[in-house]
């Protein structure tokens, strides 16, 4: 519904109220015991107390004449006017029924210089049939899916050759964007952006679901260019859970994944982005100190339907050595309403009703500094 006008507004004041009070609206998930976040949406208790107030007191309009001024909109997109729009070329046909496999479309950028990314939003032209979008970054010098069709839909499945397919499914190279229902788009400060290198390709990895209805999906990502060179190149980095730690046991009300990693260089930790499927119950990132006591950065108290990006408030250095861990906990028990088979094991894979851990998150390097620079281990 929209919520823009009085008159839009009004008809929902009840539901608003009731949003409000139980704190289902705005959507955050993250656990106050840990961290402080600068995209944190959540009301305070008299901003609460003053729709609950109005809800229940006629909904009075107000003085128009003391509404501020309208918020203005770049059409159609939450970031400012892209200053590019890299589209798909061809539409996806998605089917009405059944299992889609991941779909890829490589799609040229044309950049004839280099380019610094400061804001970036993926929209699907079918979004309620998408389940995530990943937008790679390929430069020309990378063989990653170089003997794939460009400017085509393709499946790793589709592919004859055996590398291929398994290209489609691992790569090291860089993320410009993850897209999930509820995600926000990437907006970095000044100082700081994401770098496409001239000539290169993006890749479009597009997850997509039935819902009984077909439909075709051609999606766009828009970019805005940072206006001069910044001193930091924002990586997205990710921790994921190997195929063995999954499948989830009937029933199994709590169940624990870990996942390790230790930081190869400094770097800056900005943000996070926590993904798992319909049994994700809570997601939490720690930093492992020497004593082997955890430190809580974040703790989620997950939703697949709600999948949020959660910025520090205070950027945090993190130096070479610095063990990461992300923990997972999953609840395949009838007492999770989203459970589709609590009586069945859940094993690893791409579809809603298997299981994922991917714990994402973006940091900030020297703008000199590339993926492959970033993982190179000094002594």
């Amino acid at each position: 519904m929209s919520l823009v006008t009085y008159p839009e507004t009004r008809p929902w004041a009840a539901d608003i109220r009731d949003a409000v009070r139980s704190k289902a609206m705005p959507p955050w998930f993250a656990d106050p015991c840990c961290g402080h976040f600068a995209d944190d949406p959540s009301l305070t208790t008299q901003e609460i107390s003053t729709l609950v107030s109005w809800a229940d007191g006629g909904t009075p309009a107000g003085n128009s004449q003391d509404a501020p001024a309208p918020p203005h909109w770049a059409e159609g997109w939450n970031i400012s006017a892209p200053d590019a729009v890299v589209r798909m070329p061809e539409p996806v046909a998605i089917p009405a029924q059944g299992d889609v496999e991941y779909t890829y479309e490589i799609v040229p950028t044309n950049f004839m210089e280099d380019k610094w990314i400061q804001m970036s939003e993926v929209r699907p032209s079918a979004r309620q049939h998408v389940h995530h979008a990943v937008i790679y970054i390929r430069p020309p010098g990378s063989d990653w899916l170089r003997a794939a069709p460009v400017g085509v839909p393709f499946t790793a499945s589709s592919l004859g050759d055996e590398h291929l397919r398994h290209q489609a499914h691992e790569t090291q190279s860089d993320i410009l964007l993850v897209y999930a229902p509820g995600s926000s788009p990437d907006q970095w400060p000044e100082g700081m952006a994401e770098f496409v290198p001239a000539h290169s390709d993006l890749v479009f990895q597009m997850h997509y679901t039935s819902n009984g209805h077909a439909a075709t999906d051609q999606g766009s990502i828009g970019l805005v260019f940072a206006k001069r060179t910044p001193e930091q190149r924002v990586l997205t980095l990710q921790l994921a859970n190997d195929h063995d730690t999954i499948p989830i046991p009937p029933r199994a009300d709590n169940y624990r994944v870990e996942v390790h990693g230790t930081l190869p260089n400094d770097c800056t930790l900005l943000s996070f982005f926590p993904h798992m499927h319909l049994r994700g119950k809570r997601f939490e990132y720690n930093i492992v100190h020497g004593d082997r006591t955890a430190e809580t950065l974040l703790r989620v108290n997950y939703d697949f339907y709600w999948q949020l990006s959660y910025r520090l408030a205070k950027p945090r250095f993190l130096p070479a050595g610095t063990d990461l861990q992300a923990v997972a906990r999953y609840d395949n028990s009838r007492r999770n309403r989203h459970n589709p088979d609590p009586d069945s094991a859940v094993t690893w894979g791409d579809q809603t009703y298997n299981e994922m851990m991917v714990g994402f998150f973006d940091v900030a390097v020297p703008a000199a500094i590339g993926k492959a620079d970033f993982f190179v281990r000094h002594r």
